[in-house]
């Protein structure tokens, strides 16, 4: 075990990362567990610390849409044009990889996921490295995604040797996958830029693919994002469990007159229920209450995001 340090300082992150270690780094989707994109050491590390499937890919996140060059070979226009509009920003596109970039990393497909974050703290460190970072979400496979520096104490604290501290993640939720295929824009896992905005854009609605048998991007398996606690979707007529605590969108059913309910967003804020999304069900899931139950939400701009989470989360 190692001792596991909480900085701010982007110039220890900075001399970590250079020497191969692995670092959580805050983006504004989740935290991430970053390590140097381009050493296959570091790169493994990653796999191993999260005790993640080598056949699930990772991202690799750049400071501008111009370090990427180098580590593609295309970038067909329709794609181009939408990381014009949502870089930085929680926008992931699937891209022909370049020899620059390890089948580690693309679990030996030949499309990388790219993204270019807009947390300033992970901005000002990508600007001061020479490589591009690797960085899934910093939790064990498979458990909710971390929106704090606790939640990564608690998930992989021993494990790595730095945290860098940026505050709470501002989405809360992961980036939006997405690629092209047959000159046609697919989503392969919905995220912070909502199937509406890309719609909006693109003057079509594009396909979603994120059940595909193959993981070609993060967050495709069927099992994922989950609490230790058993999580089952709210129906109103399963019978009130006192041991139980219950999460909602923005309105607490009339006959649930209990302490253990919380509500996500009283203003009917799908933004503010995303960003607390995650934290709410770390919350719960240290205080001994042996089931939680979530409303499912309504299926548009990121509660579609939500509801795709809590199928994976509520599929074990």
């Amino acid at each position: 075990n190692v001792k596991t340090i909480v900085t701010e300082n982007i110039e220890i992150a900075r001399a970590l990362l250079l020497k191969g270690k692995l670092v959580a780094v805050p983006t504004e989707t989740v935290y991430g567990l970053a390590g140097d994109g381009t050493n296959e050491v570091a790169i493994q590390k990653i796999f191993d610390a999260k005790q993640r499937p080598n056949a699930n890919p990772l991202i690799l996140h750049f400071s501008s849409q111009e370090a990427i060059q180098n580590y593609i070979t295309e970038f067909p226009e329709a794609l181009s044009s939408l990381c014009a509009v949502f870089w930085p920003g929680p926008l992931t596109v699937l891209l022909p990889k370049s020899n620059l970039v390890s089948p580690l990393i693309t679990a030996g497909h030949d499309r990388v996921a790219l993204r270019v974050p807009s947390h300033p703290l992970l901005q000002a460190l990508l600007k001061g490295l020479p490589f591009p970072l690797a960085a899934p979400s910093a939790n064990r496979y498979g458990s909710i995604s971390p929106t704090t520096s606790q939640h990564v104490l608690h998930e992989l604290g021993g494990k790595i040797e730095c945290i860098l501290e940026g505050g709470s993640c501002t989405y809360g939720l992961e980036s939006t996958i997405i690629g092209e295929e047959n000159s046609q824009v697919v989503v392969y896992r919905l995220g912070g830029i909502t199937l509406e905005e890309l719609t909006l854009h693109l003057g079509y609605i594009p396909p979603i693919k994120n059940k595909e048998a193959t993981n070609i991007a993060s967050g495709m398996v069927k099992h994922h994002y989950a609490p230790e606690t058993p999580l089952s979707f709210y129906n109103p007529e399963t019978p009130f469990d006192a041991k139980a605590a219950y999460i909602f969108y923005k309105d607490v059913p009339q006959k649930l007159i209990s302490s253990s309910f919380l509500i996500l967003s009283e203003q009917g804020d799908l933004k503010e229920a995303a960003r607390k999304l995650y934290s709410t069900l770390h919350a719960l899931d240290s205080q001994g209450y042996t089931q939680l139950y979530i409303e499912k939400f309504p299926d548009l701009d990121l509660g579609s995001t939500i509801n795709d989470r809590l199928e994976r989360a509520t599929a074990k």
